[in-house]
């Protein structure tokens, strides 16, 4: 369940068009995709200093009522530079599964294939959908390698490139059919070009100081408000699924609010129940949370948690030094419950994001779920969701794929009902351990 707007580049039969997609997003019991565009065009732009002049030039499209669009058109046009797996090179398809199925090969297909199924399902592109409604051995193509070895294997994946060769244009030519290309502004297009350009010196100057920069970049965001994506080796440690990150302590910039400062941070949960306020720190690397014996007290609101903190109750919490620094806070009034985007942990959705497939998850909500119910599960002394979690189980398998997918890392095989279903008893399990006040 995703909740941002990513650039993307398609390769198209005229060269390659830039646009904007948003994955799946849900406002309130609506669930919703879109791609930039409006009623049956998808827009599409021939550079990506365009794409940045009408992001900022407030016509209508399809994304505006997205809840990142604002913040979107405010970024910087570097932000809209699609990150190289956010490239689709949708005529070499043919060409790419007459290949030998590497790993690499299977990825790139993968990915070209589903972004294209995506388009055929927001655009409604009656071509698209019937040639993968209608050609289900496509389907093999997301389970990775192992589909494809041996003798089986080579003939499904040769019956995979014999029909990309005969209906993929089809496909392209339904997809070209609905691209089309507003207007902009050619003064804030030249705006957007010339600040590309800085923007490619400076990337280019401090390359040229330090040899090994090209690869660091390799591995960070084009856009850290457009796509924040999960950083692997974080999202293995969190999930307790690899090696702790390197910590460069240069790099660490510290908080000095009132919450840094105690060391103790406010958080806020999103589960089925309803949204719920709590506080949560690390005593020896050990999460403590506002409760008692692995019980987390949580309240409706802001105020409420205020409230209960400005009495004197028996908590965990109080063997922290600083909580009655929280504590006179809130009695004298001065306390304000803050809490910060990474400290916001939004539950639902994930069981059925699970189900549908490890690319169709939002690694940002997964990694910090992760983190929440290993944290929970510490605080409760109970080992039963670090072990569920685990690589050598269906899930953990699943879970460590999904956070870190790396072309060359085997797969995990669908359906992925047993998967989703394991999750959802996590979730059930954390929320048993809260305790509403």
């Amino acid at each position: 369940m995703a909740s941002d707007i990513v650039p993307i580049e398609l390769g198209l039969t005229d060269g390659p068009v830039y646009t904007l997609w948003a994955p799946r997003w849900r406002d309130g019991e609506d669930e919703w995709e879109a791609f930039l565009g409006l009623d049956e065009d998808l827009y599409g732009f021939s550079s990506v200093a365009e794409l940045v002049a009408f992001a900022r030039g407030g016509a209508a499209n399809d994304l505006d009522d997205h809840p990142a669009w604002d913040a979107l058109t405010t970024l910087p046009a570097e932000a809209f530079v699609p990150r190289e797996d956010r490239s689709f090179d949708l005529i070499s398809v043919p060409e790419l599964a007459a290949e030998e199925p590497t790993p690499e090969v299977i990825a790139e297909l993968e990915d070209t294939l589903e972004i294209v199924g995506l388009i055929g399902e927001v655009c409604e592109l009656i071509a698209v959908t019937k040639f993968f409604n209608g050609n289900p051995v496509l389907g093999t193509v997301r389970i990775g390698t192992r589909n494809f070895e041996g003798r089986e294997g080579a003939e499904m994946w040769h019956k995979v490139g014999q029909i990309i060769a005969r209906k993929w244009d089809d496909v392209v030519d339904a997809i070209e059919g609905v691209v089309s290309t507003p207007e902009v502004s050619k003064s804030a297009a030249a705006t957007a070009e010339q600040e590309l350009t800085v923007a490619a010196e400076k990337a280019a100057a401090l390359a040229a100081t330090d040899p090994d920069l090209d690869d660091d970049l390799d591995d960070l965001d084009d856009a850290d408000e457009l796509d924040d994506d999960l950083d692997s080796d974080d999202a293995a440690a969190a999930a307790g699924l690899g090696d702790d990150a390197d910590e460069d302590d240069e790099d660490f910039i510290e908080d000095d609010s009132f919450w840094g400062q105690v060391g103790i941070d406010p958080i806020k949960i999103i589960t089925s129940g309803g949204e719920f306020y709590t506080l949560r720190c690390y005593l020896d690397d050990k999460p403590i949370f506002l409760g008692r014996k692995g019980s987390i007290y949580v309240f409706d609101s802001e105020n409420a948690l205020a409230r209960y903190l400005a009495d004197d109750n028996d908590t965990d919490l109080a063997a922290v030094s600083t909580y009655e620094e929280v504590q006179v806070a809130a009695t004298d009034g001065s306390l304000e419950i803050e809490v910060y985007d990474d400290n916001v942990y939004v539950l639902p959705g994930i069981g059925e994001d699970i189900a549908d497939g490890p690319r169709r998850i939002d690694r940002d909500q997964l990694d910090l779920a992760v983190e929440l119910l290993l944290d929970s599960a510490d605080f409760a002394d109970d080992s039963a969701v670090r072990d569920a979690l685990r690589p050598t189980t269906p899930l953990g398998f699943f879970v460590s794929y999904a956070l870190d997918p790396q072309p060359r890392r085997l797969a995990p095989s669908g359906p992925f009902d047993n998967e989703a279903e394991a999750w959802r008893a996590l979730e059930h399990e954390f929320e048993d351990r809260l305790a509403k006040k």
